[in-house]
């Protein structure tokens, strides 16, 4: 009996995170992006090798970083919202973009005011 109600409050305590991180995710899906906040992240950790206007450029290794202020390149797949999310979250270690979502140094919801944040460039 007693194996038993272990796995039962198991159980219990897994639903309960579960749903909990459901709740997260709903919020943080229905949050607005803030491109203001954006731009105070960018300037504090990117304009380093994105420069402050946007046209990237600067080669650590591999390639350059991007010119977001280019619109039709800011347009491709390659530069949609999710692969901003995933390069943001996951880092590119060849060409020495930092991980910054998976590292802690960001909170997802940051990466977000980013992205927003970054697509002003391509909209001047």
């Amino acid at each position: 009996m007693n194996r038993t109600l272990k796995q039962v409050a198991t159980l219990v305590i897994s639903v309960a995170a579960f749903c909990g991180m459901l709740g997260l995710l709903a919020v943080a899906a229905t949050r607005k992006t803030d491109a203001a906040d954006g731009k105070k992240i960018y300037t504090a950790k990117c304009v380093i090798c994105h420069k402050p206007d946007g046209s990237g450029g600067f080669k650590l290794t591999g390639n350059p970083t991007p010119d977001w202020r280019n619109s039709k390149i800011m347009s491709t797949p390659a530069h949609s919202d999710s692969a901003l999310r995933d390069c943001i979250t996951n880092g590119k270690p060849k060409s020495g973009m930092v991980a910054w979502v998976k590292s802690g140094q960001l909170k997802p919801v940051q990466a977000e005011d980013l992205i927003a944040y970054i697509r002003t460039f391509s909209k001047k």
